[in-house]
């Protein structure tokens, strides 16, 4: 038998009878989207520290031309004036904040990953933690990106309370 038969026979066979481990789809999809959003907030975090001691009005300016907006714009003068309220200080705390979340996403995410059950509470636990200030978030300005973010955590949500009902249950057979 060649080695390619052999490998492709070997992906045949389940994995249970095979006297491996079956990975659960659920939590693989459910992790890789908490390290997605890991690397997301150290680059966010990474950025705030890029921008310490810069003019932010300089850089905001310089992104606009780059993006071809016009600087006169109402989007850009919006801009202006949110990024006028923002010091060194304020940056230190978005990236001390966002390294902070980033470390939690990783740690939820490498945990899902290898399945292990603390992982599977403790996402439980902080999606439920953030699901008011999501719904705060969509009452005050409803948009299709907010109730995206929603309806994600909701599945996530739904997905991981059935998943630890029906290890549960299992464990009590």
């Amino acid at each position: 038998m060649t080695q390619e038969s052999s490998s492709s026979s070997h992906a045949l066979i389940p994995a249970e009878k095979r006297g491996g481990h079956s990975h659960d789809r659920g939590l693989l999809l459910i992790g890789l989207f908490k390290l997605a959003k890991a690397i997301f907030f150290f680059c966010i975090g990474v950025g705030a520290i890029h921008l310490l001691h810069k003019d932010l009005e300089d850089e905001v300016m310089r992104l606009a031309l780059r993006l071809r907006f016009d600087p006169e714009s109402r989007f850009v003068a919006l801009l202006l004036d949110k990024v006028d309220l923002i010091d060194a200080h304020r940056l230190r705390q978005i990236s001390v904040a966002t390294f902070g979340y980033s470390a939690l996403a990783l740690t939820e995410g490498v945990g899902l990953l290898l399945e292990k059950v603390w992982a599977e509470y403790l996402t439980l636990l902080l999606t439920i933690s953030f699901l008011p200030w999501e719904l705060y978030e969509l009452a005050r300005r409803p948009d299709w990106f907010r109730l995206s973010l929603l309806l994600i955590n909701l599945a996530v949500l739904w997905y991981l309370i059935w998943l630890l009902r029906r290890k549960k249950l299992l464990a009590a057979e």
